[in-house]
């Protein structure tokens, strides 16, 4: 798989975003992305990557959380849904504040290990690799903590399907009946 490196000045989220890791430029903190086939670098923050997409997507990085809190509970290193119609959703390795944080697609975590010093190897979908330095236990917890939200925020969008659709065919269904006692 080649890879393409780009330096690109704005960046949304996508479903090809697997990863946003910090990366020391001088005394700045700029953003290292990989998608599933390149490799970006953005001149911000990965937190300020994780807000503006959240904005693009129509909602508030507290938004989404407030979101998430209601949902689950989870208040502290609060698992985010970007986009709910994409099914784009990260959770951060540290408090999104802590200049060290990473943040990881749900999506396309293929499966994860334990590796050396505490840390932990995160294999993508593509087959890609990340020694993420959190051990096993944290990086376990926070996909379990995302994938909650993640089940728990679709199955509220598909039962309010469900409502939905059965209001309109109940109405139908009222007017349909209405109607038939006219023709008695």
């Amino acid at each position: 798989m080649s890879q393409n490196i780009q330096i690109i000045d704005e960046y949304e989220i996508n479903p090809n975003t697997m990863i946003i890791k910090p990366l020391s430029y001088g005394i700045k903190v700029f953003s290292q992305i990989w998608e599933l086939e390149d490799e970006i670098t953005s001149p911000f923050k990965p937190f300020e990557i994780i807000k503006s997409s959240c904005s693009y997507f129509g909602s508030s990085y507290e938004g989404r959380k407030e979101g998430t809190r209601q949902l689950t509970g989870f208040t502290h290193k609060a698992p985010i849904t970007i986009d709910p119609t994409n099914y784009i959703y990260f959770f951060p390795t540290a408090s999104p504040y802590n200049p060290e944080c990473i943040w990881i697609a749900l999506d396309h975590i293929e499966y994860f290990k334990r590796a050396e010093n505490a840390q932990t190897q995160v294999v993508f979908k593509n087959k890609q690799s990340f020694i993420i330095p959190v051990s096993y236990t944290t990086l376990n917890n926070q996909v379990l903590r995302t994938a909650l939200l993640k089940t728990t925020l679709i199955k509220r969008i598909k039962d309010s399907e469900r409502k939905a659709l059965y209001y309109v065919n109940g109405s139908k269904l009222m007017n349909a009946s209405e109607r038939s006692g006219a023709y008695q």
